[in-house]
């Protein structure tokens, strides 16, 4: 089947079988920083944004993406590479796995009020888990990105 959304900003037509998750397309096209981390949509490695909201990619069929503006890691990296720095820069990152799940959401959270309270940051990316770095630095990197 033939999907058209908006991808990272450009208009792309996708070949995709009727029963392919939008992650596993993403990734064929090279798009690897959305990852399978539970494939039951409650980890957030897969977090991209579907028309403005944070999605589980692993379980949005890539047809129920048509006609939708989806944004990857890769695009979020472009267009507020401010965001990947300070989880850099603050240690909201370690092992990488769900960073990009983490950058996704917080640059949504960023869109949607731009200097968020710690509980709104809690709340907000709570659908986002980490083993590695506790969740303070992730708060610290979202509140330096959000400042700088």
């Amino acid at each position: 089947m033939k999907v058209q959304l908006r991808l990272n900003g450009d208009g792309v037509e996708i070949d995709a079988q009727p029963d392919a998750f939008l992650l596993e397309v993403l990734r064929e096209r090279g798009l690897t920083g959305a990852k399978e981390g539970c494939g039951v949509g409650v980890c957030g490695a897969c977090t991209v944004l579907v028309n403005g909201d944070p999605v589980s990619s692993c379980l949005l069929l890539a047809g129920q993406a048509d006609g939708a503006e989806v944004w990857t890691a890769e695009g979020v990296a472009r267009v507020a590479p401010h965001i990947a720095s300070a989880f850099s820069d603050n240690e909201g990152l370690q092992c990488g796995i769900c960073t990009p799940g983490q950058v996704v959401s917080a640059y949504s959270l960023l869109q949607r009020n731009p200097h968020p309270s710690d509980a709104e940051m809690r709340t907000y990316m709570a659908g986002n888990l980490c083993r590695c770095t506790g969740y303070a630095s992730i708060r610290r990197s979202i509140e330096a990105a959000a400042n700088g």
